[in-house]
């Protein structure tokens, strides 16, 4: 999925993009608020993470103004300041969950995967369909008990896919949330991965159909 990381410190913002790659994300990330404010106008983004301290247009703004325009997006708000007003403001403006720094990055990576579940009604971070188990906690995937060889993005195509099967996926969102700002995906990238991925999850009870003019779904079999 395509998410926004929003801070401004390098080093913490580095760390940040690598830990929810890791995870299998396609990330952009802004290092000012107004910066975000852009990006967040002109793309959807499945979740963003938002420093409060940034330069141009604070986080808890930025916030404020995303739900004002009516932007549903969920937010993890990170933030230094440890005292229950400043996290009471962030969840009052609208944040849906908070960190306070310096935090584990293992905590991150947790969270953010909980606000992914809630935003996709999931309870748990196990899909299945037909035969096909993805652990989203361990990014792992099998099929019938037996470990897929799956590389990054063909496990997170799997995820968006499988999160909701029988959805119809058309390749311009495909490439949205397989890919960021600094990618530059060929025209046909998604069919190449989905050829891949078809491939190695055969003998499932689940197969991805093409829907001509439309896009793609998983459908249990």
């Amino acid at each position: 999925m395509r998410l926004l990381v929003v801070e401004d410190v390098a080093d913490v913002g580095e760390a940040i993009v690598a830990a929810l790659e890791r995870l299998g994300h396609a990330i952009d990330w802004a290092r000012d608020g107004e910066e975000a404010e852009a990006l967040a106008r002109a793309q959807e983004y499945g979740l963003i993470v938002l420093d409060v301290m940034l330069p141009r247009l604070d986080g808890f703004s930025l916030l404020k103004a995303l739900r004002r325009r009516g932007v549903t997006t969920p937010v993890l708000v990170l933030t230094a300041r440890s005292q229950i007003e400043d996290r009471v403001s962030a969840l009052d403006l609208g944040a849906d969950d908070y960190l306070v720094k310096p935090f584990d990055f293992r905590e991150l990576e947790a969270r953010v995967r909980a606000l992914l579940r809630r935003r996709l009604g999931s309870a748990t971070s196990r899909l299945e369909c037909g035969g096909l188990v993805l652990d989203q906690a361990s990014r792992s995937a099998t099929l019938d008990g037996r470990p897929l060889d799956l590389t990054r993005r063909e496990l997170t195509l799997l995820e968006i896919l499988a999160a909701r099967p029988g959805r119809v996926f058309g390749k311009d969102e495909l490439i949205e949330q397989l890919f960021g700002l600094d990618d530059e995906p060929s025209e046909n990238a998604v069919e190449q991965y989905i050829g891949r991925l078809r491939r190695k999850i055969t003998g499932a009870r689940a197969e991805i159909r093409t829907l001509r003019g439309l896009g793609y779904q998983l459908v249990a079999l």
